[in-house]
């Protein structure tokens, strides 16, 4: 899919919703009001399903923002892994750094074929800079009835924070130059 399409999309769904609340944040207020409300919890763990690669995610980090992200498919077993590789690379990419405010770093992934119930481990690593190791993470997420044969689930994760209690040492987040999205 290209990202004139992805955006078509986006757009299409911004305009069936509009009939309900016509401004746009007043969609997300809704939407993580309704979640924070069915958890009972101020800091849930949302899978951001049909908002856009990280848009309801990151809007649920506030007021934090993201500094970290990855991203991640589970291809069914009538597929190929090529396939999720494909859905993971530039158009998924760049949408996702455009929900995390920019980014000059390469977005770690994993993709996998499995059957419905895969568990899969998702790398994380600091949006501008790789060498940052205090960003090395990952998010393990199982998904109990999926992917069906022909489907594909395409994850993002974002965090605000590198690991606790780190100590790993060589960059630091406050020494990153952001020219090359390594240092």
């Amino acid at each position: 899919m290209d990202r004139d399409t992805a955006r078509g999309w986006i757009e299409r769904w911004d305009r069936q919703q509009e009939e309900s609340l016509p401004d746009r944040e007043d969609r997300f207020t809704a939407l993580i009001d309704a979640v924070q409300e069915a958890t009972g919890r101020a800091d849930p763990v949302v899978l951001d399903i049909g908002s856009g690669p990280g848009s309801l995610a990151v809007r649920l980090l506030e007021p934090g923002k993201p500094v970290s992200y990855g991203k991640a498919a589970v291809i069914g077993l009538a597929g190929e892994q090529e396939h999720g590789n494909a859905m993971l690379t530039t158009v998924f990419g760049n949408v996702m750094r455009e929900a995390a405010g920019g980014g000059k770093a390469w977005i770690s992934s994993m993709t996998k074929r499995a059957a419905p119930g895969a568990v899969i481990d998702i790398p994380l690593a600091h949006k501008d800079a790789l060498y940052v190791r205090s960003h090395y993470d990952g998010m393990t997420l199982t998904l109990p009835d999926a992917p069906q044969p022909n489907e594909i689930a395409i994850i993002a994760v974002y965090a605000t924070r590198g690991r606790p209690n780190q100590r790993v040492g060589g960059l630091s987040a406050s020494d990153i130059k952001g020219q090359d999205g390594l240092v």
